[in-house]
């Protein structure tokens, strides 16, 4: 990439989008395009906003026809938890199928030199070795609770690599590990395990509450992110990275959800006790990606767990304090 490649990031109001947007801003780039349906982005003086649904074909063409970007950032999807995914099993499959195929198909009728298409580790099926290499993509069946998000981001990081194939395009693919960071979103019904206890443990200590409960036993290992350093990888894989080889992105390395959630009781504040409720499920023991593809190329993250739960708790305060507070103003 140059510092003057007009540079659109798809979906730059959520957590990842914003944080792509924040690197670039920090790296010199500025010819950049911010995009956002619903939720307002944070703005930044040297970023130009469009409103778009990427639902519609015809609005991301008339987007790309108009801002003809150099490079896209593919950042915009449906997200949302594990009850979020079961629950709307329909909307995730048929939202994320139509605005990766708008997007990445529309890259290529205007003629955008590279894109970085996002994914989820939700790919890999439900038992794979540990930790999950790339090569075991397709190889068992998904975990079925999130199967139709995972058949989409499958479908766009093989549109990805078709195109290359067949119409020698510059697409490449990055799989993030669980993510966290600002912007997250802290829905109990919706959220990730990280921001889910983040929330809990505020407004129990808010609240003077003697425990927390925690679903589960607390044994399962799972990887967590921060969204800075998916974003550093992003820009690093789009400035040093031509190919049809897809990326694991994460640490490399797991911890207990008990431990985890000592470190955000810790950083919270909370000191009442921690009640793992046995009855429910843990789901499945342990999930942690390989990322010596990635580390191979000279990337390493560098924002270490619980500093990164500090400067996301306090962008909750910041953000949300007030409203998941139990105050009533």
């Amino acid at each position: 990439m140059n510092k003057s490649d007009k540079i659109l990031v798809a979906g730059s109001a959520g957590m990842v989008g914003s944080a792509i947007m924040r690197n670039l801003i920090r790296n010199g780039f500025t010819n950049l395009i911010g995009t956002y349906f619903r939720n307002v982005p944070d703005k930044h003086s040297n970023v130009r906003y469009r409103r778009v649904d990427f639902l519609d074909p015809h609005a991301t063409g008339y987007l790309f026809t108009e801002e003809e970007p150099d490079i896209v950032f593919y950042a915009a999807a449906k997200v949302g938890g594990i009850v979020a995914n079961n629950t709307y099993r329909a909307q995730f499959l048929y939202d994320n199928l139509q605005i990766q195929n708008n997007i990445i198909h529309t890259s290529h009728m205007t003629q955008v030199k590279k894109l970085l298409y996002l994914g989820s580790s939700c790919i890999y099926p439900k038992n794979c070795p540990q930790p999950i290499k790339e090569e075991y993509l397709l190889t068992g069946p998904l975990e079925y609770t999130n199967e139709p998000y995972a058949i989409a981001k499958i479908a766009g990081m093989k549109m990805c690599e078709n195109y290359n194939l067949q119409y020698g395009t510059n697409y490449i693919s990055a799989m993030p590990t669980n993510l966290y960071g600002p912007n997250d979103n802290y829905d109990l019904q919706n959220s990730h395990v990280l921001p889910a206890l983040i929330r809990k443990f505020h407004e129990a200590k808010v609240s003077g509450s003697s425990h927390v409960d925690i679903w589960g036993s607390g044994a399962p290992l799972r990887e967590f992110m921060h969204v800075d350093d998916l974003a550093a990888a992003s820009v690093f894989l789009m400035e040093n990275y031509t190919g049809n080889d897809f990326f694991n992105v994460g640490w490399g390395k797991d911890i207990s959800i008990k431990d985890l959630a000592g470190i955000i009781k810790e950083v919270v504040g909370f000191k009442g006790e921690l009640v793992f409720d046995h009855s429910k499920p843990d789901g499945t023991h342990r999930k942690l990606l390989d990322v010596s593809r990635l580390t191979s190329l000279g990337f390493t993250p560098t924002i270490q767990l619980r500093d990164g739960i500090a400067g996301t708790y306090e962008d909750f305060i910041n953000k949300h304090g007030k409203e998941f507070s139990g105050i009533r103003l």
